[in-house]
């Protein structure tokens, strides 16, 4: 059974879609400010987030934010204006669908649907780990253990490592990595790729001098490899 946090604080929106969705076998937690929702996220676990831009505590991009650095749960903004640029800032800032008000709950399940449909394989079928000699990563858990040892990686470390992973061998240029993993246009930052590479080495135990794992390509980018 779909699980949605529905974050709205017009009371009759939020009441109203809740019986839609309910009637449609969705559980539905509700809350009308945006400090609630955080905690909802963790202890009600939802498959989605359907976030309202417009909280009377929190800016809707502020909780949004909160969201990406807690949980990967797909959100789905809501908003009242139909304007381009604010949509794709959400989008860039993690968002992964948006709704315009007015809405109906059919729009919202089928747009939740979808958006899980996107996440991958279905909560039945965990993504497999992926072994590269004696790294492993976790998809599903985002864990990453080094010959047993638990890493810690910060959210947009392990995204790195596991885009890398996912092309093993396959030399991926600063720019699409900015694209893919960074939601940056071309060009918007090579810096930022070269200090979460040079993170990601410190914590896998190598450098730059010495790679075992990541090596660079030198004009052209990086590349996962398999030391054994």
């Amino acid at each position: 059974m779909t699980r949605i946090l529905l974050v709205e604080d017009d009371d009759d929106i939020r009441e109203a879609l809740t019986r839609a969705l309910g009637a449609q076998g969705v559980t539905v937690a509700a809350v009308a400010r945006g400090s609630d929702a955080l905690g909802r996220l963790t202890e009600f676990a939802p498959d989605a987030v359907i976030l309202d831009l417009g909280l009377p505590d929190l800016d809707g991009s502020d909780v949004l934010a909160m969201i990406r650095s807690l949980s990967d749960v797909p959100v789905l903004v809501a908003t009242a204006r139909d304007d381009e640029r604010q949509i794709v800032r959400l989008l860039d800032a993690g968002a992964d669908d948006y709704i315009i008000k007015p809405y109906s709950a059919a729009q919202v399940l089928a747009r939740v649907r979808a958006v899980l449909r996107r996440q991958g394989p279905g909560a039945d079928e965990a993504p497999t780990a992926l072994r590269i000699a004696d790294l492993v990563i976790d998809p599903q858990g985002r864990e990453v253990r080094l010959a047993g040892e638990l890493l810690v990686l910060t959210r947009k470390e392990f995204d790195l490592l596991l885009y890398l992973a996912q092309r093993p061998g396959q030399v991926v240029s600063k720019d699409n990595l900015l694209a893919d993993v960074w939601n940056l246009p071309w060009g918007g930052g090579d810096r930022t790729v070269d200090v979460h590479v040079s993170w990601l080495r410190r914590k896998l135990g190598e450098s730059a001098a010495e790679p075992r794992f990541l090596h660079s390509v030198r004009g052209v980018g990086i590349k996962l490899v398999d030391p054994s």
